[in-house]
């Protein structure tokens, strides 16, 4: 009875060279180019607004600390208009804005004379309070007629309201008051709502006259 044999433990070495196994991730190499790159993952870019958002917020914490609240009242409020898918800013840029105008109460004198008024009126408008300013506008117009300066501020105000016939007819009387006024109106962008208006128009396209309405030094801040 022949001898059965047993199963070798390891197998018979092959006389041909196998080839070496390539991993399915592990990209083929191709003789006279360099190897493919490696894909990167993109991660997503923060949107540009932010690095602005936080510009403009850092800005109104700055001028804050100096106790500048005008300017970190604009700064917060500019957070809030110009930046509207930054809401994890939002919170503490109203919760600034809020000490801002709370402490602007404080350090600012109730305006008492037509001037004063005006002056008010024009930080509040560069701060964008623009309920503020009519306020102390219809108060300046009021208590004085004849400030020419009152009657345009009075005219801004209205426009950027939206309140038009208004708005024409305060411009015309601080075109009647001081001729400068007309010139004035042609550059201002807050009257751009008014510019096909034909009642802004007659105003602005109006020839100056010798006489031309009285003239006077004038103290309009900037805006």
């Amino acid at each position: 009875m022949a001898k059965r044999r047993r199963a070798r433990s390891r197998p018979i070495p092959s006389r041909r060279r196998r080839a070496k196994s390539t991993p399915a991730t592990q990209p083929r190499k191709i003789k006279g180019l360099p190897p493919p790159a490696t894909p990167k993952v993109q991660v997503p870019a923060r949107k540009s607004t932010y690095v602005e958002a936080v510009a403009v917020y850092e800005r109104g914490v700055e001028a804050l600390q100096r106790r500048d609240c005008a300017t970190a009242a604009a700064r917060f409020r500019e957070v809030l208009d110009r930046y509207p898918d930054e809401r994890e800013l939002h919170e503490r840029a109203r919760l600034y804005l809020r000490v801002s105008e709370r402490e602007l109460q404080r350090q600012e004198p109730t305006p008492q004379t037509p001037e004063e008024r005006v002056y008010a009126a024009t930080l509040a408008l560069n701060a964008g309070r623009d309920e503020e300013a009519f306020g102390h506008l219809s108060r300046a117009v009021a208590d004085d007629p004849s400030n020419g300066t009152a009657h345009y501020m009075f005219a801004v105000v209205l426009a950027r309201r939206g309140d038009g016939a208004n708005a024409t007819a305060h411009l015309r009387r601080a075109v009647d008051i001081d001729a400068e006024n007309r010139a004035l109106a042609r550059r201002d962008q807050d009257f751009d709502a008014l510019r096909d208006n034909e009642g802004f128009r007659q105003i602005v396209d109006a020839p100056v006259s010798a006489s031309g309405g009285r003239r006077r030094a004038r103290g309009r801040l900037s805006r």
